[in-house]
């Protein structure tokens, strides 16, 4: 399985050549890049690791109809925040994309504060090249603050949640 940085500089390096149609297999992923006339590259990844149905929209196509992609679920790292408080972790971004609370526009969000959680608990999305990758807390605990607004970009390592583990 592509780490998500190799994806990347793939991405990069097709982007900058004039190769038009990238495909490449090993194992059980799939990676095929097409370039458009001056549009940026687009990605498709197929990978068979406990999929979960999504649904999204489609890339360059105008009033197309949504499409369903199976994604793994992502899982982020806790790290022990220094604060007088020793039983406060943060749940961190394991990636750069932007951040969404909820599974779609109209559901309520996965966690608020207050919500009890444990280690396989999904805690957010984090969308990331037009995949939505579902976010475990990877903790046990409870949500004391979201550090994070509904639809934010976040960084790789970014803090997500603070979670309260005594």
């Amino acid at each position: 399985m592509l780490k998500i940085q190799e994806l990347r500089e793939i991405i990069r390096l097709i982007d900058q050549s004039s190769i038009s149609e990238f495909s490449y297999e090993k194992d059980e992923s799939k990676i095929k890049i097409k370039k458009q006339a001056e549009v940026v590259a687009n990605a498709v990844v197929t990978e068979v690791t406990t999929p979960q149905q999504v649904t999204e929209a489609p890339v360059v196509q105008e009033k197309a109809e949504p499409v369903t992609k199976e994604v793994p679920k992502k899982q982020a790292t806790t790290e022990q925040v220094e604060e007088d408080d020793d039983s406060l972790v943060e749940v961190v971004s394991p990636m750069v994309g932007t951040f969404y609370r909820k599974p779609s526009p109209e559901s309520d969000p996965y966690v608020e504060e207050g919500t009890k959680i444990n280690e396989s608990t999904i805690v957010c999305i984090v969308e990331a090249m037009k995949l939505f990758n579902e976010i475990e807390a990877e903790t046990n605990g409870e949500i004391v603050e979201v550090l994070v607004g509904d639809g934010e970009l976040v960084e790789y390592g970014q803090p997500l949640f603070k979670v309260k583990t005594k």
